[in-house]
């Protein structure tokens, strides 16, 4: 076997390791797919003998994760709400625990060293050391940091507990409610303290199906109920289930093409967020 071939083949066995933890790092998967392009041609290109194939691989995905990540902050370009691009099932190997955009979103919340260091803690089983020396620091501040980024998700991991089929059972209720405008009964269905995110995308002012995009979540169980209520338009939009980010999801199209996607969270029986993606850019993944 020539070096070339050895070459695809031992990269070809990390691809999806490699490409599930950029789209984590990230939550955009067109974003996640070019960099572990890049990290491909570094492998390929290295002058090198490497004892640890699957270590230089994972080293590589999240320094250019780590730099994406830094660069955008330095550049502020997530002024807006945004949320993670959804993905279904065979872009990315659906792993519901650790792919759902409430997983995602709880994430976000870290710093990207944070962020590195709970997933290489606990989705690729690194050590302290191997963390400090993947991230430049003392096994001591990668102890810190993976400490830090436990604590940012513990309260909000129960999002992550409802079953599959209580998932769609609630999800394919406040859909029938939300198109029929039965504020009473979406209210039964979502938490008092429930979240709704809608990201239509960089355009100030878009207009999502007759409505006027949000700008910023909005929260409580009333507020979204009637701005729901008020944004359906039946007819306009056909929605189907379908299965995104590991679980039970919505797709809506109009006239035959991808228009936007609904994804909830669920804990104690009860709607909890609800995540409107509606960016156009976003919704290149959703199949």
């Amino acid at each position: 076997m020539t070096r070339d071939e050895n070459d695809l083949r031992t990269f070809e066995r990390e691809r999806a390791d490699l490409l599930s933890l950029a789209y984590r790092m990230l939550g955009e998967a067109g974003r996640a797919q070019e960099l572990v392009q890049d990290a491909w041609l570094r492998w390929h290109g290295r002058n090198e003998e490497v004892e640890n194939p699957r270590a230089f691989l994972i080293t590589i995905v999240t320094r250019l994760c780590l730099n994406e990540l830094e660069s955008a902050r330095a550049r502020h370009e997530e002024a807006r709400v945004t949320l993670p691009e959804p993905v279904a099932p065979e872009v990315i190997a659906p792993d519901v625990e650790r792919i759902s955009m409430a997983f995602l979103l709880l994430l976000e919340r870290l710093s990207p060293a944070e962020r590195a260091a709970v997933l290489l803690h606990e989705v690729f089983d690194y050590s302290h050391d191997d963390i400090a020396k993947l991230l430049n620091r003392t096994p001591a501040s990668s102890r810190k940091l993976l400490e830090r980024g436990r604590a940012h998700l513990a309260s909000d991991r129960k999002m992550l507990t409802a079953s599959r089929e209580e998932h769609a059972q609630l999800l394919q209720a406040f859909l029938v409610a939300s198109q029929s405008g039965e504020v009473a009964t979406m209210l039964r269905l979502l938490a008092d303290d429930a979240t709704l995110i809608a990201d239509a995308g960089p355009e100030d002012g878009r207009v999502v199906n007759g409505v006027r995009a949000l700008r910023k979540p909005l929260h409580g169980a009333a507020a979204i109920a009637n701005f729901v209520a008020n944004a359906s338009r039946p007819g306009q939009l056909l929605p189907e289930l379908r299965e995104l980010n590991g679980r039970p999801a919505v797709v809506f199209t109009r006239d035959g093409a991808t228009f936007a996607a609904l994804l909830v969270e669920i804990a104690d029986g009860k709607i909890h967020g609800l995540y409107f993606q509606a960016d156009p850019a976003r919704l290149k993944f959703v199949h």
